[in-house]
């Protein structure tokens, strides 16, 4: 029975009884389906949001209308939850065969569990695509106060920032010159500025000028492969090496200074080398990268190569699309049993090298979807110059290279 509340979508209430509604119930299976060929809720609502479907409406007993609003994730997630759309219903936690029909049938329903528990066990063992606040404790304000981490949530999405810590104490002090700085366009910058320095030997072999000639080649060199292969280190490896290699990072305005001690560098690339007569760790050089700021509110925003990433950024919908496809093309090859390409791509409605291409695409790395489902892909990268990538290379690190985000 049926023991009050809202029916979820797909249901309606008679006589103490959960009923079908036909319509609603296409819906849900829908979102199922969709869900388990895609394999991700971001993509699902994006989805959605694409068919223009909405969430069930009703009004309350004061006439006012609720619900009939686009998805959001967290709801996604609690259908693709509900035990009540295989026919069950779960009282004090506990699940008992209901007196409704199911709608969604045992192998979609466990196709979807088992997606769910995958990403699950994806995000509690580290390798989800969660970013760390590589620069915490590093970044200083204009008045030299130390900048902190911080987020906000707009629209279900959530943002991450460097903040003044007067505009995060609320002690009243509202200086004029509080930043509220987009953290991953900060972070893109000091690493590409670093990266930039560890590839140019000159500039390695200026900052260290270590007596022993063939320790000082060895430093150079691995100099350039900690530059070339970056992307690829670990996040706890990445803030390891700047937290030793930067002192502090002061955000003025109109640049950012990262003051390094290139004396570290030895150790930290395990190169065993005597330090000049006239080094010191205590040293200091400063890198420079030129920036913009505009007033915000009471806090001060920083543009970034002219824009600010995080508050004007929109997902490409073309590109967004392409990666959608490309993980049902990729959803149907899997089930093909065996079924040639030519004969997949003329259900599809496409041709043999559309439908190869599109499939590769779902390989892309976690890290390059995740850019362009927020809309910070590189803006030369569009979905015709996707496409044109005939032969995208499956290695993750030749991907980022070829896309522009290496």
């Amino acid at each position: 029975m049926w023991m009050g509340g809202v029916p979820p979508l797909g249901y309606r209430v008679q006589d103490r009884k959960l009923v079908i509604v036909d319509s609603e119930a296409e819906i849900v299976h829908s979102i199922f389906r969709c869900y388990a060929e895609l394999g991700s809720v971001r993509l699902l609502k994006a989805e959605l949001e694409a068919q223009g479907r909405k969430s069930k409406s009703w009004t309350n007993a004061s006439g006012r209308v609720i619900g009939g609003k686009p998805f959001s994730r967290g709801a996604l997630y609690l259908m693709l939850r509900n035990r009540t759309y295989r026919g069950e219903i779960v009282h004090q936690g506990q699940s008992h065969p209901g007196e409704h029909p199911p709608i969604i049938d045992p192998p979609l329903w466990d196709a979807v569990q088992m997606r769910l528990a995958g990403n699950t066990a994806a995000r509690n063992s580290g390798t989800g695509t969660d970013q760390p606040s590589l620069l915490a404790g590093m970044l200083f304000d204009a008045e030299g106060k130390r900048m902190t981490p911080s987020y906000a949530v707009k629209k279900g999405t959530r943002y991450r920032y460097y903040v003044s810590r007067p505009l995060i104490t609320q002690d009243q002090c509202e200086s004029s010159t509080a930043l509220r700085i987009p953290a991953g366009g900060i972070e893109h910058l000091v690493i590409s500025r670093v990266r930039q320095w560890l590839l140019d030997p000159g500039s390695i072999y200026q900052s260290t000028r270590l007596p022993d000639p063939s320790a000082q080649r060895r430093l150079i060199a691995r100099a350039g492969e900690i530059g070339k292969s970056w992307t690829e280190l670990p996040g706890t490896r990445q803030r390891a090496f700047l937290t030793t290699l930067i002192d502090r990072i002061d955000v003025g305005a109109d640049q950012i200074d990262l003051h390094l001690r290139p004396a570290r560098l030895a150790a930290l690339l395990d190169v065993a080398a005597t330090p000049p007569p006239s080094a010191t760790e205590d040293e200091i050089q400063i890198l420079s990268i030129p920036v913009r700021l505009r007033r915000s509110g009471r806090a001060i925003r920083m543009l970034i190569e002219g824009t600010d990433p995080f508050a004007t950024a929109k997902p490409d919908a073309r590109l967004v699309r392409l990666l959608i496809r490309a993980r049902r093309f990729n959803a149907t090859l899997l089930g093909s049993d065996g079924v040639p390409f030519a004969a997949l791509a003329k259900r599809q409605g496409v041709s043999p090298s559309y439908f190869t291409r599109l499939v590769r695409l779902s390989y892309l790395a976690p890290d390059i979807t995740e850019a362009i489902l927020d809309g910070c892909q590189p803006p030369d990268l569009t979905a015709d110059k996707l496409l044109a990538h005939s032969h995208m290379p499956l290695g993750w690190r030749e991907q980022r290279a070829v896309l522009g985000f290496a």
